[in-house]
């Protein structure tokens, strides 16, 4: 098993992974903070199980493409840094990250604030050659809405 306790960026992350699994659970971050939402269909298996899917997705990785979207849409200067990091056995890999960035466009049904935003989350993911199958996610929403509907207004 591989440990990682850091501060790296999500790109750094890849960069330095020492497993496929590792690199593989940190570029899911790296979309967000590149956008880049045909990406997801490199990281992610077509039968992706998510375990906590965007509403409306027609599958688990239509969800993450939404949500990459999204985030792309609503921020920039988007930035995840791993702040833990754990390769379990079968494959799991456990990712502790924080996000930063700015609320500059439309975002979760909140118009662009300007505001900063910073929040955590932890992401459980399972690679199998070489793609996520399947991920367990959570993310701190209420700061996140706290953060970006201070001074404005629903979209």
């Amino acid at each position: 098993m591989t440990a990682i306790s850091t501060a790296n960026t999500a790109r750094e992350t890849v960069r330095s992974a020492t497993t496929t699994a590792l690199r593989v659970a940190a570029r899911n971050l790296e979309l967000y903070d590149t956008g880049n939402v045909a990406g997801a269909d490199e990281v992610f298996a077509p039968d992706l199980i998510d375990h906590n899917p965007a509403a409306d997705a027609a599958s688990g990785i239509d969800g993450m493409r939404v949500l990459i979207a999204a985030v792309r849409d609503g921020f920039t200067d988007t930035q995840h840094r791993v702040l833990f990091q754990q390769e379990l056995p079968g494959g799991w890999v456990v990712l502790h990250w924080r996000m930063t960035g700015t609320h500059t466009g439309d975002a979760f049904g909140f118009a662009a604030s300007g505001n900063p935003v910073d929040l955590t989350g932890t992401d459980i993911v399972r690679v199998a050659d070489g793609k996520i199958t399947e991920i367990y996610h959570v993310e701190e929403l209420l700061k996140l809405t706290q953060q970006i509907s201070t001074g404005a207004q629903p979209a």
